[in-house]
């Protein structure tokens, strides 16, 4: 339980707030790369913190990523004709480069160049990287190096996105990604227990080998952020091993999952603004992985079937998610289609902002407790004028593009933090040996 003032600062983004702060001193997913692949191709409007904005490509490949609205009248330049290295603006043909400037003004001839200056739109730094588009939206004269996400070592074709607007606030989705305990229930018939010897994937499910739904937390505090172990008791061998998983949560809004025998797991949970987020689930891997359209399907996020153009689903809170009740009396858990949508009719349920004052913590929630108490006393800090977390200039060393989780059977006398972070692998006979 915490207070409606730590509630806040957790959640809020918008503006010149501690958490907004925060994830401006980090560079920013906009846009999967896929959106605005196409040279001269349709712009991607994009939502963040608050702030309205347009990425697009060139004529000669260079991403822009700029203020949606033309400096003019204010009409969106997600309309406009993207053409000759620019953005032109349909109502008076006013055109912008990547960079904001105003290439021209055709309904003010006479415009001198003070006046174009005047005009420019705000710009924001970009990259592409690991499937993104990427921006810095914090200090333009203090821009951070860029470093690459975990999954970005793999090859574009092995890396697959899914992508879903989910309107509530960031913090209550990433709750759901580091809360490896609701897995054993909400997730339950995607996730089935197993005779095996580590979470499988097939077209339809995740078998495990467990069917303990009340892990153990361990948790180590990081420079990154944490990392934990979800400590169950394996369907075999139970007296001499244990089944783990590990969560990494990578500050401000990555959590990477512990894998499966096919692919690795990442999500990003990216605020839109205070009551919205952009929810994006990443599978990738060095040589095996999951065919991006696939991946859609697992998830009941296919564009156009699941979800529109904007990534907005049709199962949403209103319609209750089309919970299909016979379904679960034939042994369906929850009746939704797809593990996002189960995990997105919680989320959505709670509100735009979840009400944590009213909130009583288990011992499976010690990953929830420790977010919240970082994350705070992160906000806290900034107040006080301290480095964003997880930055450099706070003092983390951890090389986070080389980070990775781990899920597996491990002996009951060994130490959970030999596994994670990536550092470490376990060989055939149980033994563990480093990277």
């Amino acid at each position: 339980m915490i207070t409606w003032e730590e509630n806040d600062l957790l959640c809020l983004v918008e503006g010149a707030v501690p958490m907004g702060t925060i994830m401006r001193q980090h560079w920013i997913p906009a846009c999967m790369s896929e959106e605005v692949a196409k040279r001269d191709g349709k712009p991607a409007r994009v939502r963040l913190l608050g702030e309205d904005l347009v990425v697009f490509r060139d004529s000669e490949g260079r991403l822009g990523a700029i203020d949606e609205f033309c400096r003019h009248r204010g009409a969106s330049l997600a309309f406009g004709r993207n053409e000759d290295c620019g953005l032109r603006c349909l109502y008076h043909g006013w055109k912008f480069d990547v960079n904001g400037n105003v290439m021209e003004m055709p309904s003010e001839p006479d415009a001198g160049e003070a006046l174009k200056a005047e005009a420019k739109l705000k710009s924001y730094p970009t990259r592409e990287s690991g499937g993104f588009v990427w921006l810095w939206m914090g200090d333009a004269e203090n821009v951070a190096e860029f470093e690459p996400p975990a999954w970005a070592h793999a090859p574009d074709e092995k890396i697959s996105i899914v992508k879903i607007h989910t309107p509530c606030n960031w913090a209550q989705v990433l709750e759901g990604s580091i809360d490896s305990a609701h897995s054993s229930s909400l997730h339950s018939s995607n996730m089935p227990p197993a005779e095996v010897d580590g979470a499988k994937a097939t077209a339809t499910s995740w078998p495990r080998p467990s069917n303990d739904k009340a892990p153990r937390i361990r948790f180590d505090k990081t420079d990154y952020g944490f990392r934990y172990a979800a400590v169950r008791t394996p369907i075999i061998d139970p007296d001499r091993k244990d089944y783990i998983r590990n969560t990494l949560f990578v500050a401000p809004f990555t959590v990477i999952i512990p894998p499966n025998d096919q692919y690795r797991l990442a999500q990003m949970l990216i605020p839109m603004d205070d009551g919205n987020t952009m929810f994006y689930w990443i599978a990738f891997h060095e040589t095996k992985g999951i065919d991006k359209d696939e991946w859609r399907k697992f998830c009941g996020a296919e564009i156009g079937v699941d979800i529109d153009e904007n990534f907005r689903k049709i199962r949403t809170l209103d319609n209750m998610f089309l919970q299909d009740r016979e379904a679960m009396k034939q042994g369906d858990f929850t009746g939704i289609y797809g593990i996002p949508a189960q995990d997105m009719a919680m989320w959505e349920s709670m509100g735009a902002i979840a009400d944590r004052t009213k909130d009583y913590l288990g011992v499976s929630d010690g990953a929830v407790a420790q977010f919240r108490r970082i994350m705070i006393a992160a906000a806290r800090d900034v107040l006080k004028g301290k480095p964003a977390i997880n930055t450099r200039a706070a003092g983390r060393q951890t090389n986070v593009s080389a980070l990775a989780s781990f899920e597996g059977m491990i002996p009951k006398d060994a130490d959970w933090r030999l596994y994670a972070d990536g550092k470490a692998v376990m060989e055939e006979d149980g033994d563990v040996k480093a990277a």
